[in-house]
C-alpha cells in the first residue's frame, strides 16, 4: 500500500506551526516492517538547531502500560503462571483479606475492577515507596467490580506489582528479559536516562523545582516518586523499538526472536472484554476514537503526546511520537492531529 506520506508530513508540520508540539516522529507499517516514516520540528524550542530525528528518545508516559505491564502480564499468562479470572487474594498474600483480594487481573486490564480513581499517591500515602505500595494494595474499592468501566492509573500500578510478585523480578528486569531484549528494543528502558540517551531525549513539561523542562526524567510524578520504575509510566523509547514491538504483535511466528507474549495474548487483548459496559475495552487496548470494534483499529495513548495504533485484520500499525507536554497539558489540540494521522495511516 502507498501511504499518504505528503499529507502526513503536512499535517504534522501544521502541528509544529500551531505549537501543538515542538516536533514529531512517526512511522506506519505492517507485519513486514516499516513502510513509511518521517520527522518534523525541533527537539527543543530553546535550541532550534536540534531537529527531531528517528533516534530521538521520548518519554512515552502511558505507553508504559503496554510496553511493560501488558507485555509482562501476557508472558505470565501464556506461561500458565497467571489465571486472569482468579481473585488476586487466592494467590497473593499481600492483598488477601483486603478489598483488592476479590478483584481479578482481567478486571484490572479492562478497568472494571472498581478501583479508586484518585491518583495522587504522595498526598494519600506519603513518599516512602513501601508505604505507597501498602496503601495502594489495601485501599477500599470505589465500587464493586464489573459495575462500570472507569479508567485509573492504579490498574497498571497494581498489575506491575503483581508481575513482580509472580516473576520474582523487578519490573524493569522482567520487561528487559522477556520483551525488550528478545525483540531488539535496545533503546527502551525505564528512566532516569543516562547522559548519552538524555542528550537526545525530547523534553517534556517545565519542572517547577528546577525551572527547566524535564529531559530524561519521567514527567509522571508517580513514576518519579517510585524511583522511575512503575506500571503507570516511566518508559523511554525510540520509534524503531516501537515498530519492532508492533510488528511482532502482528506476526510473532515470523519474528527472528520470540518475546514472552505471543499471538494468543494479542488476539485476546484486541477484542472487547467488557460485555455490555461502555466504553468498550480490550485488555489495556481500546477501539480508536471514531471507530467500532468490528473495524479492528486499536489504540493506546500517552499523556506526553504519544500514541500507537494496531489492526490485525488490516495488517497495519502506526506510531506518532510528540512532546506536546512541552507546551500544555490540554488534550484537545493533539486529539485532532492524532485522529487525522490515524485516518491517513489507515
Amino acid at each position: 500500500m502507498q501511504y499518504r506520506t505528503d499529507r502526513i508530513e503536512h499535517l504534522l508540520s501544521e502541528g509544529v506551526r500551531d505549537k501543538v508540539y515542538p516536533g514529531a516522529v512517526w512511522a506506519v507499517g505492517d507485519s513486514g516492517g516499516v513502510r513509511a516514516r518521517g520527522a518534523t520540528g525541533v527537539l527543543d524550542p530553546d535550541e532550534p538547531d536540534t531537529r527531531m530525528r528517528s533516534d530521538t528518545v521520548f518519554d512515552v508516559a502511558s505507553l508504559t502500560k503496554i510496553l511493560a505491564v501488558w507485555a509482562s502480564i501476557g508472558a505470565l499468562w501464556e506461561d500458565g503462571v497467571l489465571d486472569l479470572d482468579a481473585p488476586l487474594g487466592t494467590f497473593w498474600d499481600e492483598v488477601t483479606g483486603h478489598p483488592l483480594g476479590t478483584v481479578t487481573a482481567r478486571q484490572l486490564l479492562t478497568h472494571t475492577a472498581g478501583l479508586p480513581l484518585r491518583a495522587q499517591l504522595r498526598n494519600l500515602y506519603g513518599t516512602d515507596p513501601a508505604a505507597v505500595r501498602r496503601g495502594v494494595l489495601r485501599e477500599a474499592l470505589n465500587r464493586p467490580p464489573c459495575e462500570a468501566v472507569e479508567y485509573t492509573d492504579r490498574a497498571a500500578l497494581i498489575l506491575g506489582y503483581l508481575a513482580e510478585h509472580l516473576s520474582g523480578h523487578s519490573l524493569d528486569r522482567l520487561c528487559a528479559d522477556s520483551t525488550w531484549r528478545p525483540l531488539g528494543m535496545d533503546s527502551t528502558r525505564f528512566g532516569p536516562l543516562p547522559a548519552g540517551m538524555s542528550s537526545r531525549c525530547a523534553p517534556t513539561e517545565l519542572d517547577q523545582d528546577t525551572g527547566s523542562h524535564l529531559k530524561g526524567t519521567a514527567h509522571d510524578f508517580s513514576a518519579r516518586l517510585l524511583g522511575g520504575v512503575c506500571g503507570i509510566a516511566g518508559v523511554f523509547t525510540v520509534i524503531d523499538d516501537l515498530a519492532a514491538f508492533l510488528r511482532y504483535m502482528l506476526a510473532p511466528a515470523t519474528a527472528s526472536t520470540e518475546a514472552g507474549f505471543g499471538a494468543e495474548w494479542t488476539a485476546s487483548s484486541l477484542t472487547v472484554q467488557t460485555g455490555g459496559l461502555q466504553p468498550e475495552r480490550g485488555l489495556f487496548w481500546h477501539p480508536a476514537p471514531g471507530t467500532t470494534p468490528d473495524q479492528d483499529i486499536w489504540v493506546h495513548y500517552g499523556f506526553t503526546g504519544t500514541g500507537m495504533w494496531i489492526s490485525p485484520t488490516q495488517d497495519r500499525w502506526a506510531v506518532l511520537l510528540t512532546n506536546k507536554l512541552y507546551y500544555t497539558r490540554e488534550r484537545q489540540p493533539l486529539a485532532g492531529v492524532r485522529n487525522a494521522f490515524r485516518e491517513l495511516a489507515s
